[in-house]
């Protein structure tokens, strides 16, 4: 599933060819993704000037010049195609017409995606959100927390109520960076240890934005160009490889989620 790096990388594609064009005409070519179209989406868009396109967590939102706001999710294998020249691919979903003659097309082969429209500040699946992790979150808002959680710090760094957009990938590489196991119960985190989390977090998530993200299986951004990130994995699906301190790089399974690790140096 792509991740906030990810989806960063796609919103900054969309954003650079979508603000200011006006919408011409949608075409659903099905009923719905994860979720039913929301009942006359086409209308509601269609002759709508794109105003801007925001993230939230791992959700792309794409204001409209009448104050509603288009609601995309990209699931396990959605993406955004700019400058189309054809839509009839077996998994293309939603076609998109511009002003400028131009289209984007939204394929997405698991279905498990979501696009919806809202008007307001509230949305069903964004009002339960945590703190973005590149925005003012600190060390002492994850410190809180952690405190009174005893499940494993990496299962917590999962949970969106406590950071947004993490991911596994960058969880197990930041967990590595900062020397901490992945099975620590959360409460067990001293607050300098939170921070040092804090800052790997975001170094890392700030270090795969600049590279397009990390391209895993068929991620790619909206024009197309693969993430590099994965070029500096240190731990992810690095099982068996020597670890940088001499140990050797395990895998466990946590939540059914591959977590890859150090034992000699993650305590």
């Amino acid at each position: 599933m792509p991740e906030l790096p990810e989806v960063e990388t796609v919103r900054t594609g969309l954003a650079s060819s979508w603000i200011g064009k006006r919408i011409d005409g949608v075409e659903l070519k099905r009923d719905g993704l994860r979720f039913p179209f929301p009942k006359g989406l086409e209308k509601r868009i269609s002759g709508r000037v794109i105003r801007n396109v925001r993230r939230r967590a791992k959700y792309l939102l794409i204001d409209l010049d009448n104050s509603d706001i288009l609601l995309s999710h990209l699931g396990m294998s959605g993406k955004w195609t700019l400058d189309a020249t054809e839509s009839d691919g077996k998994h293309d979903h939603v076609v998109i017409y511009l002003d400028d003659g131009t289209m984007s097309v939204y394929n997405d082969p698991r279905r498990f995606g979501v696009l919806d429209i809202f008007n307001g500040d509230s949305h069903k699946l964004l009002d339960h959100l945590g703190p973005e992790p590149l925005g003012n979150w600190t060390h002492e808002d994850l410190f809180s927390k952690l405190r009174n959680r005893k499940s494993p710090i990496k299962i917590c760094l999962l949970d969106q109520k406590v950071v947004v957009g993490v991911g596994n990938i960058y969880a197990c590489e930041a967990l590595y960076r900062s020397k901490i196991s992945p099975k620590r119960k959360a409460c067990t985190i001293k607050k300098k240890e939170c921070k040092k989390l804090v800052d790997e977090i975001k170094n890392i998530l700030a270090e795969a934005i600049r590279v397009g993200g990390s391209s895993l299986r068929d991620f790619a951004g909206a024009d197309g160009a693969l993430g590099y990130f994965i070029h500096q994995f240190k731990v992810y699906d690095k099982e068996g490889n020597e670890c940088e301190c001499g140990g050797t790089i395990e895998r466990l399974v946590q939540s059914n989620r591959s977590t890859f690790w150090c034992k000699s140096c993650q305590k």
